[in-house]
Order: structure tokens, then sequence, then C-alpha cells
């Protein structure tokens, strides 16, 4: 019995990367279009969220979605949220509807097809690199002043210890937000290291529960309180992970 349910697993886990690439080779030439410039920004980043959208109903996943907070659409937001999970990049697309950059690592650049886009649109960052990562700030400045918001998944990466539940913050996107005075704007994804880690033979199809908490202003402040505010963010998101409202 365990034999044919690793089979199933498995088979599911493939179709994951079959709707990865597919909507991309399928909106290939809108898709090169838009990434040709940079002002096409917020067009490419709504076929984004249309296959964010699609890969988590094409997974058998369905979002459950707490906290309504209207955002400026004429200001910028630093969004962060826990991270377990590849999912959690289509899940960030599919509950933001804000466009934003993300600030991600260069190994997902290796993926084909989606890769090429991702190198396009997102600010890359090699974390072993002390350089690579002066080079995202710089890259992160540029996008802000464009109007554009910014997400990093503030651990850092995904957790070796699968029994830690939140990892420490790294204080990059904090001192971003300081720097420019722009809001942060957490999320809980609540599921996504039960529904899709990266254990191979692991997860299944279901709710995706997902708690979008009150922004935390930064207007005022300086890099001296980027340790209290970058505490402050992790403690909320630790507690709804401990204590789910949702």
């Amino acid at each position: 019995m365990r034999f044919f349910k690793n089979i199933a697993i498995a088979v599911w886990r493939i179709w994951f990367y079959v709707l990865l690439v597919v909507p991309i080779i399928f909106m290939l030439p809108i898709l090169i279009v838009f990434t040709s410039s940079e002002r096409f920004y917020p067009q490419f980043f709504f076929c984004a969220r249309m296959w964010g959208k699609f890969i988590i109903f094409g997974m058998g996943f369905y979002r459950r979605t707490q906290g309504s907070h209207k955002l400026d659409k004429d200001g910028s937001y630093m969004f962060v949220a826990n991270h377990y999970s590849m999912l959690d990049i289509m899940l960030m697309l599919a509950t933001v509807n804000h466009p934003f950059v993300f600030v991600g690592k260069k190994e997902l650049a290796k993926i084909p097809i989606f890769g090429f886009f991702y190198r396009k649109t997102c600010i890359l960052v090699d974390r072993k690199s002390q350089q690579s990562r002066q080079a995202v700030f710089n890259e992160a400045e540029r996008r802000l002043k464009q109007g554009n918001s910014i997400c990093i998944f503030p651990e850092g990466g995904v957790p070796d210890d699968e029994n830690i539940i939140l990892d420490e913050f790294k204080e990059g996107a904090f001192k971003l937000a300081i720097d420019h005075q722009i809001p942060i704007a957490p999320l809980t994804f609540h599921d996504t290291k039960k529904r899709f880690s990266y254990t191979f033979l692991s997860g299944s199809p279901g709710k995706l529960r997902v708690t979008i908490h009150d922004f935390i202003p930064t207007k005022g402040k300086t890099q001296d309180d980027r340790k209290e505010i970058k505490e402050k963010t992790r403690e909320i998101i630790f507690n709804e992970l401990k204590n789910p409202s949702l």
C-alpha cells in the first residue's frame, strides 16, 4: 500500500513541474514582450499572478485568506513571510495583488524556462557572497524608486532542521524598509510545509491558509530601530504559526 502511495505522490510532484513550465510556454510571446522593458513590469506581474493561481489550482490546493488590508496603489511595501516551500512563491503571487519584486536565491535561475524569466524579473542573491548581498541592496533600492514593492523571505532560505517552526530573520528586509520608510507587510503561510515541503515523497492537495497581518510602519524609524522591528515582525508570524487564528 505504501508503495502505491509513494508512486501517486511522485506523479503528483512531477505534475507540479509540468504546471510550472506549460503556462510559461503558452504565454511565451507575451512574456518576452513584458520582460523586454521594466516599464512593462505591472503587466508581467499580472501574468505571474495568473501563473501562480494556475499552479495552486492545478495541484489541488485552495486558499483560505484572513485579513484584507487596503494597499495604497501608489505606495511601496516590504512583503515578508515565513518560508518552507517552493510553493511559497506561487502563494505570495496569488495572495498579493500589488506589484512587487522578489528577492530570491540564484539557484532557482537554473530551472529550465522558468529560470530565464526569474533572472529577468527578480533580484537574485548569492547568500555566500558579501558582494552579491550589496548588489541586492542597490538593485532593490532602484526598483523601489520605480514605485514597486519588494518581497523577501527573511529567514534567508528554508530551515535545515524540519523541527524549526520559524528560523531567525536576516536584517536585509528591515534595513531596506527603514531606508525607504515603507511599511512592512507580514504574512503567515500556515500549510506549505505540510502540503509541499522540499521532501520529495511528501505532501498532499488541500487547504492553504494565509494570514495577512497589520502593517508595521517604519515612518520616522532609523537603523537603530531595525532589530526591534525585525523581532516584532518575527514574533507576529511565529505566534500565528503556534496559535493559528484561521
